[in-house]
């Protein structure tokens, strides 16, 4: 593991100031002996929910995020329900309704918009259930804790490897095509705002040139390389992508490889997936960004499981709501911007592992990127 990232979650555990505290529950798992033995014998926990939002968007729900809260919430000994809606907003409400009458005193969601995580968050309130924003914001729903990396500095790292791509290929005055996020996820909105940052001052000065620029509904990857083929065929001279996540990035890629362009016109990704990884070993993808989702899982979790144990944790700074001008507790991570030769901090920090990045058609790339 490399200290340099892992620190990071650390600083986020202290940041709350909690211990997994331990305890029955209908959960196997080891107790935790840091809390007190009067403490933990004195109430037993209480269960927590957790709804991931689908599986297409974005491998890492259940790969990444799924695994990591059950190994947090099996170590605390905590009972818990995880499900996943996929991508259904009518299941989405059906699993929160089954898991608040099943008992769950904790809920941890990632909406699928701001307009159905509220409508959950507001009977999970209603019926006394501690609420947690997992990943993403919901706007308008008041939940008790909001934990996520820090979304517009995710964009802004995206805006700068584009920057360094078109820059290292000495680009004059290129085209940018633009694939932002689902317009109903405040995520994408960060996102955009952030790389915005860095290119709206390089089209204003005429360095670079704004192309076609569309939101991807749902994140849905189809979508998006229909979409970019129409971008392509509005604007042939496309000489870089910023595309909003490794997903979309994808999608694009394979417009350009059926263009025969792939490896010439840089493109963004985030999510360090194994394909948007291999997409940079390949040359095809520029960068990605590394939200070490561990971080992001554990921090939550020592939430959960210090609201569980009837305690009030303390987040270690706040998010403006947008929508009600309210300040939300939030734990906020760092990012890391990803290029060809730190393909290797994402392996050494055990996201993805060496086999699965490294596969007979990547062993060279690899050994070039100095993965061992």
């Amino acid at each position: 593991m490399r200290k340099g990232i892992l620190s990071i979650a650390a600083v986020a555990a202290l940041s709350l100031g909690l211990t997994a505290c331990g305890g029955d529950s209908g959960e196997t798992g080891a107790s935790s002996s840091a809390a007190p033995a009067s403490s933990a014998a004195a109430a037993k926990p209480g269960k927590i929910g957790v709804i991931l939002p689908d599986s297409k968007s974005s491998a890492r729900w259940e790969t990444a995020d799924r695994k990591y809260l059950e190994e947090a919430f099996k170590a605390a000994g905590v009972a818990y329900d995880i499900q996943n809606a996929q991508g259904d907003k009518t299941a989405f409400q059906t699993i929160a309704d089954q898991m608040i009458t099943g008992g769950v005193t904790v809920l941890a969601i990632v909406n699928l918009d701001s307009g159905t995580g509220k409508a959950v968050l507001d009977k999970a309130k209603a019926q006394g259930v501690a609420t947690i924003d997992y990943d993403r914001l919901t706007l308008g729903g008041n939940a008790d804790y909001y934990v996520s990396f820090d979304n517009t500095a995710v964009g802004k790292l995206q805006g700068e490897g584009l920057v360094k791509c078109l820059t290292d290929q000495g680009a004059e005055k290129p085209v940018v095509a633009e694939l932002h996020g689902s317009p109903t996820d405040n995520n994408a909105t960060l996102f955009k705002e952030g790389y915005e940052s860095v290119l709206k001052p390089k089209y204003d000065s005429g360095e670079y040139v704004a192309g076609p620029a569309d939101a991807v509904p749902d994140w849905d990857n189809a979508q998006a390389g229909t979409i970019f083929e129409q971008q392509l065929t509005k604007e042939p001279k496309i000489a870089g992508v910023l595309a909003a996540n490794d997903g979309l990035g994808n999608a694009a890629i394979s417009v350009l490889k059926k263009n025969k362009l792939n490896g010439k016109v840089p493109v963004t990704g985030q999510d360090a997936t194994v394909q948007g990884l291999q997409n940079i070993l390949a040359g095809d993808q520029c960068m990605t960004v590394y939200k070490a989702v561990k971080q992001e899982a554990d921090a939550t979790a020592a939430l959960a499981i210090g609201l569980a144990q009837g305690q009030k944790p303390a987040a270690s700074g706040t998010v403006k709501d947008t929508e009600t001008g309210a300040d939300v507790p939030a734990v906020l991570l760092v990012p890391k911007a990803i290029f060809f030769d730190s393909v290797k901090d994402v392996i050494a920090d055990g996201f993805v592992t060496k086999e699965e990045v490294c596969t007979a058609d990547f062993a060279e790339k690899c050994t070039e990127a100095g993965i061992s």
